[in-house]
């Protein structure tokens, strides 16, 4: 069942070509994408140098091989997480773009894993696992040992990224599995602050003597778990155990063999399998026998549509729900880090108002092409408002309710309850100027967002201006306007005046700059709608 050697050279050339040919045309689509790329690959390169060089540094200290093995063990970690959340912003990462083709397996894969060895990230991994090699070398046997070590650990780790990508592909290309990445990237991003402040704490303050003695623990374990047992190997060679350094080699190929033989599998059973979203699309409507259920919550008329559209866009669009729960998120993380670095304060839900408010910017860049349907209806003044202000009810529906929370839980974990209703007030009036700073810069500064449905890119080429002065210019408003609120609460908290006031001062001052902002933004809509339609559909 195998290829012939000719023909298998030639699919492993072609899929090379074609990962080479994706990157080169990638970067041809706009100057500063190819600028981004490079200097993204610039620096990663440079800071895996820098990491390698402060690794290889600690050669001959106590504790630098338990240092290389928790780097190996962090790194190794990285790349199997990686494609459960950015599975779609790498083409050659996506196996069911093949399927159609006439491949067999095994040349598929031979091809597939010297493409995914194309690129800047198995350089990155190779100059940090080199320095990590280094860190534990003693002598030619730990050199001898690291020219296999170090490119059989690269590969290992490559090949389980692609080999998790494959055999998650069906899931990860599906509505729940972009969703899945933007919880997983949320709770992946806040692990990894937490994995940093425990190194700065392990490791010591700038200026204190480094003590990796606590690595040793945990060392003595990962040491002989495959890839990094075979990373590890050059230590153990160079302390004259040369059996137990090739047993370690052994456990790493035997990994790689094991990933490999995954990999083939799932290619093979992806080859052969039928899409079961085109299997339930063929057999008819989902559960709900394709009726639409009103929400009778929501007020009537046109302002209570939009909140509904908007809301289930919200929930199931993966860019918006992306956009949301990136908000939250980075809230979460902020008040977590201010909570184990000893900074907390409640005032932190004021970020919670900035983040949740500004999902107001670029409303219509995120409609995309079906903007032209919404455009189409907005005949009157009455309709442009009414549009707006259900978007804003529709983002106050969800806003309010999470800053409250997030209120009450800074107010408990800090004892501040004398600051919690200024906090919130102060919040919530931030919120209010959010929505209608947001609602402005929809109508006068639209930009366009991918089509190609990936959560984690917010723009399309070409578009990074004005996607740096919606996110700034927004901001930078948002905090002039709530200038009157939080000079208040400064002189208050500053002279011992009262502050509770904020709690009442705050929601109707952000209510009274939303709606000044949403009539605003409506009375230019109309007059605006052939440069946002333009701007939406623009890819």
């Amino acid at each position: 069942m195998s290829a012939a050697p000719p023909e298998g050279r030639q699919v492993v050339r072609a899929l090379v070509s074609l990962k080479l040919r994706l990157l080169r045309n990638g970067l041809r689509r706009s100057p500063g994408r190819a600028a981004v790329y490079v200097l993204g690959t610039a620096a990663g390169l440079l800071l895996a140098a820098g990491l390698a060089f402060g690794l290889a540094l600690l050669n001959g200290r106590a504790g630098a091989g338990d240092a290389a093995v928790m780097v190996t063990f962090a790194l190794v970690i990285g790349w199997a997480a990686v494609p459960l959340f950015l599975f779609a912003s790498d083409e050659s990462a996506d196996p069911t773009r093949l399927t159609m083709l006439p491949l067999r397996p095994r040349p598929l894969l031979c091809g597939s894993v010297l493409a995914a060895l194309t690129g800047p990230g198995p350089a990155v991994a190779l100059v940090l696992l080199t320095g990590a090699a280094v860190a534990g070398a003693h002598g030619p046997a730990s050199a001898a040992t690291a020219v296999i070590g170090v490119p059989l650990t690269v590969l290992s780790v490559v090949t389980l990224s692609r080999a998790v990508a494959a055999g998650n592909a069906r899931l990860l290309s599906s509505r729940r599995g972009k969703d899945f990445a933007i919880f997983g990237g949320l709770l992946f991003a806040l692990l990894v602050q937490v994995a940093n402040l425990s190194f700065q704490s392990t490791l010591g303050r700038p200026g204190e003597s480094l003590d990796l003695s606590p690595f040793a623990p945990f060392a003595a374990v990962l040491r002989w778990v495959p890839p990094v047992s075979a990373l590890d190997a050059a230590r153990t060679a160079g302390e004259g155990h040369h059996a137990l350094a090739l047993l370690q080699l052994a456990a790493g190929a035997a990994l790689l063999a094991l990933l490999l033989r995954w990999w083939l599998g799932s290619l093979q059973q992806l080859m052969v399998t039928a899409d079961a979203s085109t299997l339930e699309a063929a057999r008819g409507v989902g559960p709900s026998g394709g009726r639409s259920r009103g929400w009778g919550f929501l007020p009537a008329g046109r302002a209570g549509a939009v909140m509904q559209r908007h809301l289930r866009y919200a929930w199931r669009e993966p860019r918006a729900k992306a956009a949301v729960f990136t908000s939250i998120g980075m809230t979460l993380v902020l008040c977590v880090l201010s909570l184990i670095q000893g900074w907390s304060s409640v005032y932190l839900v004021v970020m919670a108002g900035m983040f949740l408010g500004l999902q107001m910017v670029n409303l219509f860049g995120m409609d995309g092409s079906a903007f032209w349907m919404v455009a189409a209806t907005l005949v009157t003044p009455a309709d442009a408002r009414d549009e707006l202000r259900g978007r804003a009810y529709a983002v106050l529906l969800y806003a309010v309710p999470v800053t409250a929370l997030l209120g009450l839980v800074l107010a408990t974990a800090t004892g501040d309850w004398a600051g919690f209703a200024p906090a919130l007030g102060l919040a919530l009036s931030v919120l209010g100027c959010a929505i209608g700073v947001g609602a402005l810069f929809s109508v006068v500064a639209p930009y366009a967002m991918p089509a190609d449905g990936n959560p984690m890119r917010n723009a399309a080429p070409g578009q990074s201006g004005l996607t740096l002065l919606n996110t700034f210019g927004s901001m930078v408003g948002v905090l002039l306007l709530t200038l009157p609120v939080g000079g208040y609460l400064a002189w208050a908290l500053a002279d011992g005046g009262p502050a509770w006031p904020v709690l009442l001062l705050g929601p109707l001052y952000g209510a009274g700059a939303a709606a000044l902002g949403v009539r605003l933004a409506a009375g230019r809509l109309l007059g605006r709608l052939p440069e946002i339609l333009a701007k939406a559909v623009e890819r």
